[in-house]
């Protein structure tokens, strides 16, 4: 199956625009961008909503403005209206385990602890193996302080690397799209392997 539905998880609000919970968001924008496509906000879809066609596939876009905890609610609005399956959508969220510059795809996997990914699966329910897009922002070290890492702005040169691994990882999105999820996957981590070698 291709991927039908892209989702960008994140907070929604001028005040978490820029934080590094909002990364997934983040590439859904610039994957708009990047197709010349807008973004526009669907009341019923709880989100921020666009379509691409990349080589007469059509993809839909969204941006949930529900909170992150709540992100199941746009995600299955729309999945239930176009009929789409949970392995036909990619998430994108950023991941706390994946240093910045980094970012990896895969099918399927637990929450590791994100609010977003844990309401998706329970929006889901038996049927969750949806891809994720794991973009990293690193760790503040200790649990307590998760929260107030991931709600707060990255300095400078972590926010270039993080958008780095985001725009290679557009370039990832239509080998993808183009049903070759492996070749995708390889692709991006061999980008995080030449980052590190870095």
């Amino acid at each position: 199956m291709s991927i039908k539905l892209i989702v960008g998880l994140s907070n929604p609000g001028k005040e978490y625009a820029t934080t590094r919970h909002n990364a997934g968001a983040w590439y859904v924008e610039l994957l708009a961008e990047h197709y010349h496509q807008k973004l526009n906000k669907e009341s019923k879809f709880y989100g921020y909503t666009g379509k691409l066609t990349i080589r007469d596939k059509n993809v839909l876009l969204l941006v949930p403005t529900t909170f992150m905890n709540l992100s199941g609610k746009a995600v299955m609005a729309m999945a239930k209206f176009y009929h789409i399956a949970p392995e036909e959508v990619l998430v994108a969220h950023d991941e706390l385990n994946l240093l910045p510059g980094s970012a990896r795809l895969k099918l399927d996997g637990g929450h590791g602890g994100h609010n977003g990914l844990k309401n998706l699966i329970s929006s889901f329910g038996n049927n969750s193996q949806f891809y994720r897009l794991r973009i990293g922002i690193g760790h503040p070290g200790t649990k307590n302080k998760v929260v107030s890492f991931v709600l707060s702005q990255p300095p400078k040169t972590e926010l270039q690397l993080i958008a780095g691994a985001i725009d290679e990882a557009i370039h990832c999105t239509l080998i993808m799209i183009n049903n070759n999820a492996e070749k995708a996957i390889n692709r991006l981590h061999a980008y995080q392997l030449d980052f590190c070698v870095k």
